[in-house]
């Protein structure tokens, strides 16, 4: 129920209720020997006993609409300020903060705090591990990834830009006649140019995954410089320089490769865009595209690949959202508190 209509129909009721008690009280102290006189009088021509029971009546509903709409305020104000928490942002100062809520704001801004102070133990924890697998990764596994994605690009990768300029040639110069060949060929030439999409996805997951001393911006523009000479799609980013932990660099890095894999194997995507930037407190990580969408209720559950990047989002204390229409394009967004540490000027 709406807030100002119960408290405008509890002061209702304990208005007539008063007044019920008032009016027994009064009878019982100057008893009536003709109770029909009741029924009889009138005030300023309204019978008394309307007006009796109508007083209360108007009252309780001004003194029920007067508290629910104050307390109405005062509720708005906390579930505002509870909002502002869980979507990580700070709490708005009140220009006139409410009395009766000062030691609910003082509740929420210790609570917020308390999230500020785990979401950055989270944020140390994830760039001591990033440095610790930087320390660990032996030279030989990193050795072996590179010439694996070497040999794929060399002989697997070169046979199946062949076989597509083969097979394109063929189908341009030479199609059969038969209509039904003719559609079998189209359909192997597809799945040939699949097949080159796929080889280059699984070569951008064989690509050593840290950034090795580079930044997250450097390291964007690396793969984005790269995928624009193997990749025939219209590429733009927008990255704003800002200097963050090593550890949220690093799993901003590997979502960022896991949603353009996941766009060049299964989009169809004539385009794509990268904006990576810092809003106040926040870094934005946005990547969107034209492909063929896909339908987020089916698919969040069984896609490991969206499971993952949320879980590596959630890690470092920020959010993870995808929107996709289908035949109009994906959009999946990551939003990551940048916390201040001591000296930082952030303006």
């Amino acid at each position: 129920m709406n807030p100002i209509l119960r408290h405008v129909f509890t002061a209702i009721l304990f208005s007539l209720l008063i007044t019920f008690v008032m009016i027994g009280v009064t009878f019982a102290t100057f008893p009536l020997d003709d109770w029909s006189l009741i029924l009889e009088k009138t005030i300023y021509d309204v019978p008394f006993f309307i007006l009796v029971f109508s007083i209360p009546v108007v009252a309780g509903a001004i003194i029920g609409m007067t508290t629910g709409w104050y307390w109405r305020q005062r509720l708005q104000s906390v579930s505002r300020n509870l909002d502002e928490i869980a979507k990580g942002q700070k709490i708005s100062a009140a220009d006139e903060p409410y009395k009766e809520l000062e030691k609910i704001q003082q509740r929420m801004a210790q609570i917020q705090e308390k999230i500020r102070v785990q979401t950055e133990n989270a944020q140390r924890l994830a760039t001591e591990r990033a440095k610790d697998r930087e320390k660990s990764l032996q030279e030989i596994v990193v050795q072996e990834r590179n010439r694996l994605a070497r040999e794929l690009h060399d002989s697997v990768s070169q046979q199946l830009f062949a076989a597509s300029m083969m097979m394109s040639a063929f189908n341009e110069s030479n199609p059969p006649e038969d209509a039904s060949m003719n559609k079998q060929l189209r359909m192997v030439e597809k799945m040939i140019h699949q097949s080159q999409l796929e080889m280059r996805a699984l070569l951008l997951h064989l690509r050593p995954v840290a950034l090795k001393g580079k930044s997250l911006q450097e390291g964007t523009k690396e793969l984005l410089a790269e995928l624009t000479q193997k990749v025939p799609m219209e590429i733009e980013s927008k990255l704003e320089e800002f200097t963050i932990d090593k550890g949220v660099e690093d799993q901003l890095f590997r979502i960022l490769q896991e949603s353009v894999s996941n766009t060049f194997r299964h989009a169809k995507a004539s385009s794509l865009h990268v904006i990576l930037i810092r809003r106040d407190e926040t870094i934005i990580l946005r990547i969107a595209d034209d492909g063929i969408g896909f339908d987020t209720e089916n698919v969040r559950t069984s896609s490991y690949g969206l499971q993952n990047m949320r879980e590596r989002a959630f890690e470092i204390g920020g959010t993870f959202k995808v929107v996709s229409i289908p035949n109009e394009g994906t959009r999946m967004e990551v939003k990551v508190p940048a916390l201040k540490k001591e000296g930082e000027n952030l303006d």
